[in-house]
């Protein structure tokens, strides 16, 4: 099943990278480049440094210009990660081309690759929330409020996990197809957003 193969790498990304907790840090693939399980950890990898940005940039006492400094970075962030996801659909698109659709088959309303994006996501939620959940500084209740969300989360996981599986055989057996719309973000080109090209 490809999310428990999702779920397994997001985990050891989220580990290593918190082994020296630095968004800046240059980590090595342990995965064969252009393989699923590298395109996998790549793409955990830029969300979790993503994730810690996002924490930097809500500092109260921030400076504005290092507000900005964050959220240029963040930006190039998802830059990144729209890009991982298009590697990783470009994986599926390859691996299930000779797949004859059957009549009557139907699109999803989603990529496989974006379903896993947020497959990734989840996996950073729960993480963090259980270090939340088992925080020794926090107040009981505060555990408590956490665990809670934790179960959920876990919850979410198992069923966003199946809905993965299920999609990809529907795709396998041609009861589905994909369909890939690549991205059309208009505020990174030059020629697109107007408070660039009419500088």
């Amino acid at each position: 099943m490809i999310s428990t193969l999702c779920n397994s790498i997001f985990e050891q990304a989220i580990k290593d990278y918190h082994i020296q907790n630095d968004i800046d840090f240059v980590y090595q693939n342990p995965y064969t480049n252009g393989s699923i399980e590298f395109l996998l950890y790549a793409k955990n990898w830029i969300d979790t440094a993503q994730w810690h940005m996002e924490d930097e940039v809500r500092e109260p006492s921030i400076a504005a210009a290092d507000a900005l400094t964050w959220k240029r970075r963040i930006d190039a962030s998802n830059q990144e990660r729209t890009d991982m996801v298009e590697y990783i659909d470009s994986y599926f698109l390859e691996k299930y081309k000779h797949v004859i659709a059957k009549s009557g088959a139907k699109v999803n309303t989603e990529s496989p690759a974006w379903a896993i994006d947020r497959l990734s996501i989840l996996a950073l939620k729960i993480y963090h929330m259980a270090e939340e959940a088992n925080r020794a500084s926090a107040s009981a209740e505060h555990r408590e409020k956490c665990q809670q969300k934790l179960n959920v989360l876990l919850e979410q996981r198992t069923d966003l996990s199946q809905s993965i599986d299920e999609l990809l055989a529907d795709i396998e057996a041609g009861n589905k197809y994909m369909k890939v719309y690549k991205q059309m973000k208009m505020y990174n080109d030059p020629s697109l957003n107007p408070v660039l090209y009419k500088k």
